[in-house]
C-alpha cells in the first residue's frame, strides 16, 4: 500500500470522525452486558457519602510533627554528646 500524504491522511481521519455510526468501545459494550443481566441501583445526583469519622484538628498533627522533629533532635544531641567524651 503506498504511502498516504498529510493531505489524505487528515481526510481520512475527518472521514471517519463524521461517521455517522460510531461503535462504543470495548468498556461501554461490557457494561452494556453486565446491565442487560444485573442492573445498577439508581443513584440520585449527589448521593451521600454516609457518616464520616470525626477529623482530627490540624494542630494536632503539627504538634506530633513537630514533636517527633525536637525527639530526633534531642537523640542526636545526646549521641554526639555521649560520643565526645
Amino acid at each position: 500500500m503506498p504511502e498516504q500524504d498529510d493531505s489524505e491522511r487528515e481526510f481520512d481521519l475527518r472521514w471517519a470522525d463524521n461517521a455517522e455510526h460510531k461503535e462504543p468501545s470495548a468498556r461501554a459494550r461490557m457494561l452494556a452486558a453486565r446491565w442487560k443481566e444485573n442492573p445498577p441501583a439508581p443513584q440520585p445526583f449527589r448521593a451521600d457519602p454516609g457518616p464520616r469519622a470525626p477529623r482530627r484538628s490540624s494542630w494536632v498533627s503539627t504538634l506530633v510533627v513537630f514533636g517527633c522533629v525536637a525527639g530526633l533532635i534531642a537523640v542526636i544531641g545526646y549521641l554526639n554528646y555521649r560520643s565526645s567524651y
